[in-house]
């Protein structure tokens, strides 16, 4: 506020002792009082006829600008009142933030006036129903969370626009212009008439007002500190921020705690503001039309009530939250404001009660909104009052991984994305419509993460000890116990394997069968792994998951159903006759697919190959020539199938060809003959687009294989040159530096290892040269991206065609992290 009342002073001082026939007024932040050390100086002059005015005013705006006030300046006649009122709503909306700072007053008072009597009734729903479009874009654009990891702090959901938005929906509904010309900003003087008006309680009205300094004054000190206009809050600013405001230096989860918790007011406060807006555009329903739901509550149309004069226990308000979920309802300002009046008080006195778990597991039941109503118990603290172990995830936050939301929004985030597929036509919808009982599935999922503030890396083993004592303490069996026991320590299980692993190897399907005594378990665990998907990144969960996750479900159930192996599985899968291959080429005999099929020593390869393409690649090898390259689209990506006479680092150089020619490599399987022909075929989509490959660039990449198999590319400046030309892009797209990890896993044929790194441009090409100087032969290789994080895994063999001794291991790994620290 200091700012905006030196920058008013400075107006004055500079302009005194002139009169005007127009008035100069403050507007936007300015106007509120809220200037930010780079925000713009909005200035709107108000005037009968600017043109009449027009070498006044040009003289006025010349001194400020002469004197070092940058201001810029809208000029304003009453009959924009009404253009702008059916023409552009947010010029419309900038009028009611104005304040007189000099000049002719009366032109202001009666530009006030005007403005309010300009709109009817008609008018006023038209404009509070554009406000509510625009927040809903708004939040469309910039997140509709207020728990992002990395929000913009103006028009994020929970940010400054969303108390601003409420403001202008009160003086659009009340007609009337809050203004004032004593020291104090626009939200104070707003929150006051909202208490005065008995909009809300006191101890929210101070709430809202902590809350929104909060935020501005973080917005202060991220100007300064960048020294520019800035408003989205990157993972580097809260680091240096979290020091400025006195938290740990380097860990700034404290600091983000309190900002979450503010932007967490700010956004309930404005939903709930939405609600009663829009139930007052819609016609009233009278007294007489509510519904006794029990002798506590009532119900008229969708809003709740409590009609007690007893006081609220904690048994009574998960009672009331049951009844919300159940109708489809909301509760009325005065019960919402008891909420949380309690639940500060509950905080600070906290007392058992016995009987609440009852309502709270009718909750979980709920046959939809589940995931609505545990996401409004959080925002009002309830959830975590009533299970302290949820509050510790309340803003819980892990940067340098794929996450963009704190853990307690993730959480409800995977039951509420659980609940919107019920009635999709998928393997999943169809589970999850089908299950007679969903309270052990939403156990699961609101307990998935429960263990992460304490240890992210082994938050599965430890939060199973911690769902037995919440359930415990709520009053489950054992056996409920068991099954959600189940869920948490299993639920990163069929991502790692599904996006890691060879799912045409015997050993993985055994080795994860192993794991599900019925197909019920099977169905849990499948839509566990979705919710958890899904909920932590838009970008996260894509076609090619999807199906890898359903392929594993597909082949791991037909195993539990029909009690076989893997093996039997996949022979049973994998077996073709060479007749059914011979009828797409007249150029091939059954002798020659036998020999094919023969001479690949992996059963996968008839797996992953149609029958059409299977004669392809015989007609190929049958002509001699140097190298075939093949490709084919697919709904996300584009397949490519190269063949040709192995040699050493042959897979490095395919993979170079496809860096330099802007492919992102998703999964590389690599089939190789006893005669020493390859067949390896990628998964591959533009680094830039996420989208398959355009038609147009298919001769440069088949050209760029030949050259490199004819030994005329030279890979290594090329990739530089790439590197150097794409640098910018790079530096958007990847940004961090984090931490690499390489650990290594025991296979009945092949030693695997994992790969954990920040992702860049060439990766896999750096990685797998090194493999080849480090005598490791990849027999298959599959890529997992989550965000700006890669996860690569390897088959391998050493020269010998046998497992990697683990004396080696330390090698590996020092030479491998040292290639990827130089890509880094």
């Amino acid at each position: 506020m200091e700012y905006s009342l030196l920058v008013e002073a400075a107006i004055r001082l500079v302009t005194a002792g002139k009169k005007h026939n127009f008035a100069l007024s403050s507007s936007g932040s300015f106007a509120r009082r809220e200037l930010s050390p780079y925000s713009d100086i909005d200035l709107m002059i108000i005037a009968d006829s600017i043109e009449n005015n027009k070498d006044d005013i040009s003289t006025l705006i010349t001194t400020l600008w002469d004197s070092g006030i940058e201001a810029s300046s809208t000029m304003r006649e009453i009959p924009d009142i009404q253009k702008y009122l059916s023409t552009d709503l947010h010029t419309f909306t900038q009028f009611f933030e104005t304040r007189f700072i000099l000049g002719n007053e009366s032109v202001y008072k009666n530009w006030n006036k005007t403005l309010v009597d300009s709109f009817n009734e008609k008018d006023t729903a038209n404009l509070l129903n554009e406000l509510f479009l625009d927040i809903s874009r708004r939040y469309d654009k910039y997140g509709d969370s207020p728990k992002v990891l990395e929000p913009n702090l103006k028009m994020s959901a929970g940010g400054l626009r969303d108390l601003q938005a409420v403001e202008w929906m009160y003086m659009i509904a009340n007609k009337n212009i809050i203004s004032s010309q004593y020291e104090a900003t626009q939200v104070e003087v707003f929150i006051d008439h909202m208490e005065s008006n008995n909009y809300t309680t006191t101890m929210e009205c101070r709430s809202l007002l902590e809350s929104y300094k909060f935020i501005l004054g973080v917005r202060n000190i991220l100007h300064l500190q960048l020294n520019q206009r800035t408003d989205r809050f990157e993972f580097s600013h809260q680091l240096k921020l979290s020091e400025v405001f006195g938290y740990p230096k380097d860990n700034p989860l404290l600091f983000m705690k309190e900002y979450f918790k503010a932007s967490t007011v700010l956004n309930r406060f404005t939903k709930s503001m939405i609600k009663k807006f829009t139930d007052d555009l819609s016609n009233p329903i009278p007294d007489s039309l509510a519904i006794e739901i029990d002798e506590d509550f009532i119900i008229k149309g969708k809003t709740i009530s409590y009609v007690s004069e007893e006081e609220l226990k904690m048994s009574y308000i998960l009672r009331a939250f049951y009844y919300r979920g159940l109708h489809s309802g909301r509760f009325d300002e005065q019960l919402r404001g008891k909420i949380i009046e309690f639940i500060e008080k509950f905080r600070n006195n906290k007392k058992a009660e016995t009987d609440s778990s009852v309502f709270f597991r009718e909750i979980l039941k709920l046959p939809k909104n589940v995931g609505l109503t545990l996401s409004v118990m959080n925002e009002l603290g309830v959830l975590g009052a009533f299970i302290p172990e949820f509050e510790e995830l309340n803003g819980f936050m892990q940067h340098g991984v794929y996450h963009c939301y704190t853990a307690d929004e993730h959480t409800i985030m995977t039951i509420r994305n659980l609940e919107a597929i019920v009635n999709d036509d998928s393997t999943l919808g169809r589970i999850y419509y089908s299950l007679k009982d969903r309270e052990i599935l939403h156990l699961g999922m609101l307990f998935h993460d429960i263990a992460k503030p304490i240890n992210i890396s082994g938050h599965e083993i430890i939060g199973v000890e911690m769902a037995a004592s919440i359930m415990n303490r709520l009053g489950y069996s054992d056996e409920e116990i068991l099954k959600v026991g189940f869920l948490v320590e299993n639920h990163l299980v069929m991502e790692q394997v599904a996006f890691r692993r060879n799912l045409n190897d015997a050993e993985t399907l055994n080795s994860f069968a192993r794991r599900f005594e019925s197909l019920e378990d099977l169905d849990l665990l499948y839509l566990v792994t979705y919710g958890d998907l899904s909920a932590v990144n838009p970008a996260v969960w894509t076609s090619w998951k999807a199906e890898l996750l359903n392929e594993l479900y597909r082949k791991c159930k037909a195993m539990i159903k029909e009690k076989i192996s893997g093996e039997d599985l996949l022979y049973s899968k994998t077996y073709v006759l060479p007749k059914d291959i011979t009828k797409h080429s007249e150029d091939i005999s059954e002798d020659n697919v036998q020999e094919h099929i023969d001479s690949i020593n992996d059963i996968a390869y008839t797996s992953l190959f149609t029958d059409k393409e299977i004669a392809k690649h015989i007609e190929e090898i049958q002509k001699g020539i140097n190298i075939s390259v093949m490709f084919k689209e697919l709904p996300d990506f584009t397949n490519i199938t190269v063949i040709t006479k192995d040699f050493p680092a042959l897979l490095s150089k395919l993979c170079g060809v496809l860096t330099i020619n802007d492919a992102n490599i998703h999964d590389a399987k690599i089939f190789t003959r006893k005669d020493g022909i390859i067949i390896d075929t990628f998964n591959v989509t533009d680094f830039r687009t996420h989208k398959p490959i355009e038609k147009e660039r298919y001769l440069k990449i088949k050209n760029d294989f030949n050259s490199v198999v004819a030994g005329l590319l030279q890979l290594p400046q090329e990739v530089a040159m790439m590197k150097s030309k794409w640098w910018r892009i790079e530096n958007k797209l990847f940004k961090r530096s984090g931490q690499v990890k390489i650990t290594f896993e025991s296979h009945e044929r092949y030693t695997i290892i994992d790969i954990f790194s920040p992702d860049r441009i060439g990766f896999l090409y750096h990685v797998t040269s090194k493999m080849n100087e480090l005598g490791l032969i990849i027999y298959f290789a599959k890529i997992s991206t989550k965000g700006d994080d890669i996860v690569d895994s390897f088959y391998v063999l050493d020269r010998n065609s046998k497992k990697v001794s683990q004396n080696d291991y330390e090698l590996i790994i020092s030479e491998l992290t040292e290639t990827i620290k130089q890509i880094l």
